[in-house]
């Protein structure tokens, strides 16, 4: 669903942008800048601030993936009030935590309402939907079970 070239997330980042429309989803990308320019074979350490690393926008979803590896994955998203993902599974345990606003997550026909600051765990291969009940941001963290 996500296209991301690089092995290291210091090499190259993209934002999705994701608009739902009846059963037909418009995606484009826009290469966004480079988190370190410098060293593109080493891991540096760089402090980031995850409410600035992405923006809300109207009736869509954003995603910036920071890292994507083999065994797993760390996304940012925003969801716009209303947005959602639809049900489905992934094959890797994932951590979901609220940093700004709410929202209901389902897993396997659960609901659990998330505010800002708290997370979830959701086991891999079982099915689960979002929903922003307000405008909300998480992060996801995946790794493969």
């Amino acid at each position: 669903m996500f296209l991301n070239t690089s092995n290291n997330m210091f090499e190259s980042s993209f934002i999705y942008v994701l608009q739902l429309s009846r059963l037909k989803i418009k995606c484009k990308y826009l290469k966004v800048k480079n988190m370190s320019e410098t060293n593109r074979n080493k891991e540096n350490a760089e402090i980031l601030n995850l409410e600035s690393l992405l923006d809300y926008q109207e009736g869509s979803v954003v995603s910036r993936m920071l890292v994507n590896k083999k065994v797993g994955s760390v996304t940012l998203f925003s969801f716009d009030k209303d947005q959602g993902l639809s049900e489905h599974t992934a094959p890797f345990d994932a951590l979901v935590y609220v940093f700004n606003g709410k929202a209901e997550i389902i897993i396997s026909k659960k609901s659990y309402i998330l505010n800002s600051g708290q997370m979830i765990t959701m086991p891999a291969n079982e099915p689960h939907a979002l929903k922003a009940l307000e405008r909300f941001k998480m992060m996801l963290i995946m790794v493969k079970a």
